[in-house]
């Protein structure tokens, strides 16, 4: 079934590249994140979503209300039980964006070189001489000649609705910039970004803390999206945050990195969150255009060493409104796998697109493209260095499986676990195979009566934004301490899945990893007929 791995160091057979590509169970190993909105809420758009391979739905709380996004996750249930596939639901913060109202909603024409006004005055309308906002601090902020971006929320950068301002003077809470390029703005809400200046607002704010505290705990939400992380004290006190919210505590917080502040104390970031979101439109203006390569890969890498999931955004804006990406955005895609990405996150191009399914669908076919010829044997080699010796217990397991996997040709790696710690570490080493991750429910007793511990479903949902990991509920009536006879059965119907999904047939190799007592093992066998 891997045989056909190619690397990109050897020479390719250039009519290999004319060959029409297979269809698998897994339309790729990496995984999609769909923003679902205006275009993409209805039950019959989610399931073709589910089904072209979005994997975890993000719910973006910079529009719309709780009513709006309650109604939108109503019908990803009915989606998900119709389509039969998992995903996972992922809370986007406001956090402190910087805003236009334009409460008219008409357009707003500018012409370079005129002036326009930043004014805290909300009260105020929004004209091409002044723009109320949304922050008061702004004139604190800013001096003389800085940058200041203004778009259409959720911009993709083709359109000619995003527009350049350099600060001409302060006067008193307005700032007055001179405008750089001619545009017209459309839409209630323009997006604001002040290129490498620090905005004092918090990156939780009270109504981020009222969406999280209600919505999210009410959905037991499986991800927190943390946008504009500057520090890793953000993630420190978001954390805090969930925790006294009962059942978020099992809540993955994923930090967004989106301005040079992030980028600076990215490390001590990294070591506090669950995952990483590049967020490359608001990065693309912080950053010189030739230094954000630069940054996606440094970031990625850090993150596939600290076996943590590294999801990049902003990859086929230009699906936004047409049907196929440009080579520049194909090609983007591709090597944002070769780097080692674990998802790639569509925002206005299923949000607001005119075809969220199929940007889906052709994100997913060049995914998969691309990691036929990923360098695993180069991968593999430079995790286990960067780990060093000695390994923990289980990272040598992890390594072990997946270096045996791909000794023997395994089809698939399936790994049986509670907390799903282990499945992730098998990912980290990135098998050119699936990793079957069976989410076992734990028993605890307090002698009276037995009761399950640990959101198993959460866990499962949450290993839907790591590359090539694929998770199964067992039955509950399996719990992780139990007989190896009652293992043996689990073992049955997670190859009986592998078999209907086309994964394994008959005399394939499956590599398993698995708990024996206080032991860990892994094992090989082969099917029969």
């Amino acid at each position: 079934m891997h045989s056909n791995h190619l690397l990109l160091e050897e020479p390719i057979r250039m009519a290999s590249i004319l060959e029409p590509s297979k269809s698998s169970f897994f339309p790729a190993m990496t995984k999609i994140v769909g923003t679902l909105g205006p275009k993409s809420r209805s039950v019959e758009v989610i399931s073709g979503c589910l089904k072209a391979g979005m994997s975890v739905a993000r719910f973006d709380f910079s529009l719309g209300d709780a009513d709006y996004h309650q109604e939108t996750l109503e019908n990803l249930k009915a989606s998900i039980k119709t389509t039969k596939k998992l995903c996972a639901v992922m809370l986007d913060t406001a956090g402190p964006e910087l805003q236009v109202v334009n409460k008219s909603e008409q357009p707003i024409s500018l012409k370079a070189d005129a002036t326009v006004t930043l004014t805290p005055d909300e009260g105020q309308e929004a004209s091409s001489d002044v723009f109320p906002i949304n922050f008061g601090g702004l004139s604190k902020a800013v001096k003389k000649g800085d940058t200041i971006f203004i778009g259409q929320y959720l911009f993709t950068g083709s359109e000619t609705t995003s527009v350049w301002l350099e600060v001409d003077e302060v006067k008193g809470d307005d700032v007055v910039c001179v405008v750089k390029n001619s545009a017209t703005l459309t839409g209630s809400l323009f997006t604001l970004h002040a290129s490498q200046i620090h905005i004092d607002l918090p990156t939780l704010s009270d109504k981020d803390k009222e969406v999280i505290s209600t919505w999210g705990a009410q959905n037991k939400i499986d991800f927190l999206s943390l946008s504009f992380t500057r520090h890793a004290e953000d993630v420190r006190e978001a954390r805090e945050f969930l925790s006294k919210l009962g059942d978020l505590g099992q809540t993955q917080i994923f930090a967004k990195i989106e301005s040079v502040e992030g980028l600076t104390h990215f490390d001590e970031i990294l070591q506090e969150a669950d995952g990483i979101i590049l967020s490359r439109g608001n990065l693309g203006i912080d950053l010189p255009p030739e230094k954000v390569f630069l940054f996606q890969k440094a970031a990625v890498h850090k993150c596939n060493m600290a076996g943590k999931p590294a999801v990049v955004t902003r990859v086929v804006d230009s699906m936004t409104d047409n049907l196929r990406p440009t080579r520049a955005e194909a090609t983007d895609v591709a090597n944002a796998v070769l780097d080692g990405t674990d998802a790639i996150l569509l925002g206005a191009e299923t949000l607001r697109g005119l075809y969220p399914i199929e940007t889906i669908s052709t994100v997913g076919r060049i995914c998969a493209e691309a990691e036929k010829v990923f360098n695993q044997d180069l991968y593999f080699k430079k995790t286990v260095k960067f780990v060093g010796e000695p390994m923990t217990h289980l990272e040598s397991i992890a390594s072990s499986a997946v270096r045996a996997a791909i000794k023997v040709k395994a089809s698939v790696i399936i790994c049986f676990t509670s907390s799903g710690r282990a499945a992730r570490l098998i990912a980290k080493y990135r098998p050119t195979m699936p990793v079957l991750s069976v989410v076992i429910p734990r028993l605890k007793t307090n002698q009276l009566k037995w009761s399950f511990t640990g959101a198993f479903e959460t866990q499962a949902r949450q290993s839907l934004i790591v590359r090539g990991l694929f998770p199964m509920l067992a039955d509950p009536r399996h719990p992780a301490e139990s007989t190896n006879a009652s293992n043996e059965s689990v073992l049955k119907v997670a190859l009986d899945h592998g078999k209907a999904s086309g994964v394994v047939k008959s005399h394939d190799r499956v590599v398993i990893c698995q708990k024996v007592g206080d032991a860990s093992v892994v094992k090989i066998i082969e099917l029969e007929d």
